[in-house]
């Protein structure tokens, strides 16, 4: 039997780097189809070489080749090593990776249009002719327009599929519409492809040319045809209603597991739950929080940003805090609201600790030593710290968009697992809280609460399952 062969391209994949939930979607999807369907599927990851990919023990190199890019003839060298049964290969080009970021450079719209050229280019070097490349956002959206047009003719790539994942519309590659030519190497017809509204639109590029649309989550998948959700692009959206498929995120149950967690100060699992209570305890010392295992402790780990629910936040904080209770934040993004948190932690140093920046230990023993974990999202494509907290037994509070919609039910009744909220108000996010804080009241209803959320499986298992359908729909191989 004929395995499948996807190529997975990526602006980033864990474990080698991940700066949010597309890397950590990239490495944990790819590894669970790898193992679920290992006698049937071929999937291999393709990113850049970025210079935060430090440890590059037992990379292999395969070979190099120069790519063409309008004007230019580009370096191209190319890695590749095995990973968790995955095959994953690096684009190196020092002129363009070689940065302390992987994104916010003036000139990101070249570097991942040579990207997407080179992943293209370089596959008779990796005696790897993939059935389908699966693309990732505006960063790889040039992939399936390249495939459609340059490369369609092409002996060998005419038969490759494409699939444009979404896992946030908010953020598209538009740029202006004279460097197409000179930047993007796209001419005549092509030009037509990517423009839209006066400006280029990558994704937008992506949507028309690519086989299949992905989103993360049912409910998204749903919300980008109002314009509110699509960012402007809902006429695209709507015109390409016949491609749109929406299948929720999961999270890799191995990296997040508090029986085996080593970052975390003491391992529990569902049946003994009475020790998740030392992970609080510590949590609060190393916070400089008064300790007390009867007062609920609140985690928020996120960008502070608008759409991640922050001015709903700002303007019910004053009134949760009438309540009993403690928060801990760690999260940096507009310097606004860094400094609206920083004055809540000098007003009330007994129940606020705020960490601005981002720390992957810290955040795990959030996780592990929180009781509730606030997500107020505006907007939320999918969303996976609710599945990670959920995984650690802390009770997501969350607003009923996206993947959280469909990820968290409420509680409040006795039923679900955590407590959710629709309307866009403080009003509705402080209600939210103080029912999940009536039932932490509670302890026999809360230990069933906990038990109950840390049994859910938001592993890969279903998910891995509904994207290998979603390939196979498109590749006819016999079984």
């Amino acid at each position: 039997m004929s395995k499948l062969k996807v190529l997975y391209a990526a602006s980033e994949a864990a474990p080698f780097i991940a700066t949010g939930g597309l890397g950590e979607v990239a490495g944990s999807l790819a590894k669970a189809l790898a193992e679920k369907y290992e006698d049937k599927i071929d999937i291999r990851i393709i990113l850049p070489l970025y210079q935060g990919i430090g440890d590059r023990t037992g990379f292999e190199f395969v070979g190099k080749t120069s790519v063409p890019l309008a004007w230019r003839q580009q370096y191209c060298g190319v890695y590749k090593k095995v990973e968790n049964k995955v095959t994953y290969y690096f684009i190196d080009n020092e002129y363009y990776f070689k940065r302390s970021e992987c994104y916010g450079h003036f000139d990101d719209g070249e570097r991942f249009a040579f990207f997407s050229k080179a992943v293209l280019f370089i596959l008779p070097m990796l005696d790897f002719m993939p059935h389908i490349i699966h693309a990732n956002d505006w960063q790889t959206s040039l992939i399936p327009i390249y495939l459609s047009t340059k490369y369609s003719s092409y002996e060998g790539y005419r038969d490759i599929k494409s699939i444009i994942t979404i896992h946030n519309i908010e953020y598209q590659g538009v740029f202006d519409l004279k460097i197409a030519e000179d930047v993007f190497d796209l001419h005549g017809k092509e030009k037509g492809i990517v423009e839209y509204k006066g400006a280029i639109n990558l994704l937008k590029g992506a949507l028309e040319t690519a086989h299949i649309i992905s989103t993360v989550s049912q409910s998204y998948s749903k919300e980008i045809f109002d314009d509110y959700h699509a960012r402007g692009l809902a006429e695209i959206i709507q015109k390409n209603s016949s491609k749109i498929r929406g299948i929720l995120n999961g999270i890799d149950t191995d990296k997040y597991n508090p029986e085996k967690d080593a970052e975390i100060f003491e391992n529990y699992n569902s049946k003994t739950i009475h020790k998740k209570y030392l992970n609080k305890k510590n949590l609060q010392s190393l916070t400089g929080l008064p300790q007390d295992k009867d007062i609920p402790l609140i985690g928020i780990i996120s960008r502070l940003v608008k759409h991640k629910g922050f001015d709903l936040i700002i303007n019910s904080m004053e009134e949760i805090l009438k309540e009993r209770v403690q928060f801990i934040i760690l999260g940096k993004g507009d310097r606004g609201y860094e400094r609206y948190f920083e004055y809540l932690q000098e007003s009330y140093r007994d129940k606020i600790y705020v960490r601005i920046g981002f720390d992957s230990d810290f955040a795990k023993k959030i996780y592990a030593g929180a009781d509730l974990f606030l997500m107020p999202s505006i907007s939320e494509p999918c969303g996976i710290a609710q599945m990670i907290s959920s995984r650690y037994g802390t009770i997501p509070i969350v607003r009923e968009t996206g993947g959280l919609k469909d990820s968290i039910k409420d509680a409040s009744l006795g039923e679900g697992n955590g407590f959710t909220f629709v309307d866009e108000t403080p009003e509705a996010l402080c209600d939210a809280v103080k029912r999940a804080l009536r039932v932490y009241e509670n302890k026999d209803d809360w230990k069933r609460l906990v038990e109950t959320v840390m049994e859910v499986d938001f592993s890969w298992e279903k998910s891995a399952e509904k994207y290998y359908e979603m390939y196979r729909s498109l590749v006819n191989i016999g079984e």
